[in-house]
């Protein structure tokens, strides 16, 4: 937990920002991320079996699934540990969650990967849910969202 994971603002709620990734498992993706085709998903799969908690490698499984239900699996379990580490670092449901902070963005990456592979396998509920969180996390990131109610 960071020294001061929550900024309250006069202006509006409080944001949370993530702490930065451990600088091994960030090599690690890094590395993973520049293998060739054939060899770059089971290379991100492994970083994630060694840093479980590391958000950016679950948002780049999920881009790397082999199918539509894989992704989905993938962004819903690094959506899932997002809001682990979220709630750890003082969010208490509720407030900015936003893109312009490197660290939140493995999340907001989970998240928004959620959205699109729940529209892709028919849940339109929770494809409805996501894009409403999206924009209630960071508003200004995610305005292009705003105009799509289904």
């Amino acid at each position: 937990m960071s020294d001061q994971p929550v900024h309250l603002t006069p202006s509006g709620p409080p944001e949370t920002i993530l702490d930065p990734e451990p600088p091994a498992a960030v090599a690690a993706l890094d590395a993973a991320m520049n293998r060739s085709d054939p060899e770059r998903r089971d290379a991100v799969a492994a970083v994630v079996a060694d840093h479980p908690r590391m958000l950016a490698g679950w948002a780049e499984l999920g881009d790397l699934g082999r199918d539509d239900v894989e992704s989905y699996a993938y962004y819903r379990i690094g959506y899932h540990r997002g809001l682990d580490r979220l709630r750890a670092s003082g969010w208490r449901g509720s407030g900015y969650v936003r893109w312009v902070h490197p660290t939140n963005q493995g999340f907001l990456r989970a998240l928004a990967g959620l959205r699109d592979a729940a529209a892709r396998i028919g849940e339109v509920d929770e494809e409805e849910r996501c894009r409403h969180f999206l924009v209630q996390l960071d508003p200004s990131h995610f305005s292009d969202l705003l105009g799509t109610d289904a």
